[in-house]
């Protein structure tokens, strides 16, 4: 429900115009734009509406508009954000984004030559130039992406699974994965990942594989496994997971939350939504916030310890309220190699995430166990 000019914002009024069907809708239902927030919305053809229009208070975000528009929204006490010439991203993007969008142009000029390497170029030419600019605007991107993100996950139950990127293709532990992802698909909830290659990649196919027949992962498995990692070819590993994907679209959703911190390594392409950041530590901390159904830990280095504890904290603390079911998977990975569940349960002890923590030998327990442990 949009507010009337009679009912004052009070926080709890959805204000985010992200379409231009919106803006429309908007329009005529108030005859005003006051106090809204129009979020990376072409308006170029809404000049004579804009013209007329009351936008006290009204926040344009990188909109398209003519200077006449424009030069009257802030006669009239609106803020107006112009875009940004020369950036391959929008840093006030209203949505998440689309396999298709990052990897727009692949086949034509390779990996290379989609958006989301020329991204990642970007970013390392400008991490570390001081350029208070280029850090405002990865701010700006990051904020909206994390925006746009909570919008789509609304009342979705979501359950992460994490698990290292050197995983290959062709690999029992990627079939494994996959269909951990599909089973879970399955049971209705929302797969996440961080995005990338390896484990994240098998169970976003697997989510992706949900609605086929089982025969249909069994195959697109023998597709991917031409290409097993994203080295030495990007442009052959994702080639290979977009020849899946025409072969059997309209795939089932799941969430993808990849970081140019680590854009070396390409996002996946079975993640029906990329939420990615150039901040990893925002990406981290907003990925696992968000597995308000638990999460599942396949055998990773680095990353996935820190992802472990990264979980562990706010739930050894009830920071953000009951602890949320962590399941490790491995149990020789997890005591031998890299020894993390004994800290973990010695942290757990008299806590209430005691009870919210489990360690199964195999991948096929995983689901089993999450559902006893609440998730």
């Amino acid at each position: 429900m949009h507010p009337t000019p009679a009912q004052p914002f009070d926080g709890s009024h959805d204000r985010e115009i992200e379409s231009l069907a919106e803006f429309d809708e908007v329009v005529a239902a108030r005859g005003a734009l006051s106090h809204y927030r129009v979020q990376a919305v072409d308006l170029t053809d809404r000049t004579a509406v804009l013209l007329t229009l009351d936008t006290t208070g009204t926040v344009f975000l990188g909109c398209p508009m003519d200077p006449e528009a424009a030069a009257k929204a802030r006669a009239s006490g609106a803020l107006v954000f112009p875009p940004i010439p020369g950036l391959s991203f929008d840093p006030y993007r209203a949505f998440v984004y689309t396999p298709e969008e990052l990897f727009e142009s692949l086949d034509e000029g390779g990996y290379e030559a989609t958006p989301d390497a020329v991204t990642y170029a970007w970013f390392q030419r400008t991490k570390s130039d001081g350029d208070v600019f280029a850090s405002m605007l990865r701010s700006l991107h990051d904020d909206a992406v994390s925006d746009a993100l909570d919008e789509l996950l609304v009342g979705a139950r979501v359950v992460g699974v994490m698990g290292g990127h050197a995983m290959a293709r062709g690999t029992e532990a990627y079939a494994g994965a996959a269909r951990l992802g599909r089973r879970l698909a399955r049971a209705g909830l929302t797969v996440a990942t961080g995005g990338g290659p390896g484990a994240m990649e098998a169970a976003n196919l697997g989510a992706y594989a949900a609605p086929f027949a089982d025969g249909m992962l069994t195959e697109a498995l023998g597709i991917l496994a031409r290409a097993p990692r994203f080295t030495p070819s990007v442009t052959d590993w994702a080639s290979a997971a977009f020849e899946v994907r025409t072969r059997w679209p309209r795939g089932g959703p799941s969430v993808g939350i990849p970081t140019w911190f680590y854009g070396h390594e390409p996002p996946n392409p079975f993640a029906a939504h990329i939420a990615k950041y150039f901040s990893n530590a925002t990406r981290e901390d907003g990925l696992l916030a968000r597995c308000t159904a638990g999460v599942v830990f396949l055998p990773g280095a680095a990353g996935t310890v820190q992802e472990i504890f990264d979980s562990a904290t706010p739930n050894y603390y009830e920071s953000r309220g009951e602890p949320t079911p962590m399941v490790l998977v491995d149990r020789a990975h997890w005591t031998e190699r890299l020894p993390t569940w004994p800290l973990l349960r010695a942290l757990a002890e008299e806590r209430a995430m005691a009870h919210r923590i489990a360690l199964v030998d195999r991948i096929e327990e995983a689901p089993e166990a999450l559902k006893r442990l609440g998730g």
